[in-house]
């Protein structure tokens, strides 16, 4: 069964930075696009960045140029490279299989100073 887990949230500083890891199994991970997306208490849930199987990446207009989606085939494994952070990006970070309803357990980030 597919299992993503999410790891590299935590309390930042305005400005600082954070790179989010998640690690996928029971996919084929080489070829699914993959997801991050985002939760801020009692806001819904919205797509941040996504990577295509081939690299193509997307962003959220309000992340462009602060943050980066990558993936690692081999580790099986997508990153979300957060820098400049802001207190508005403070929200629970999930990230998501493009073409599997199921969702990880989240990290936190907490953007305050």
């Amino acid at each position: 069964q597919v299992q993503l887990v999410e790891s590299g949230g935590g309390l930042v500083q305005p400005g600082g930075s954070l790179r989010l890891s998640c690690a996928a199994s029971g996919i084929i991970f080489n070829m699914s696009g993959m997801r991050w997306y985002r939760q801020a208490p009692g806001k819904q849930r919205e797509l941040v960045a996504a990577i295509t199987s081939g690299a193509k990446t997307t962003y959220l207009d309000s992340v462009k140029g602060r943050f980066t989606i990558s993936r690692d085939n081999v580790k099986n494994t997508v990153y979300l490279q957060m820098n400049s952070l802001k207190p508005e990006d403070t929200a629970v970070y999930y990230c998501k299989v493009a073409a599997v309803d199921y969702w990880g357990q989240g990290t936190q980030v907490t953007v305050s100073s």
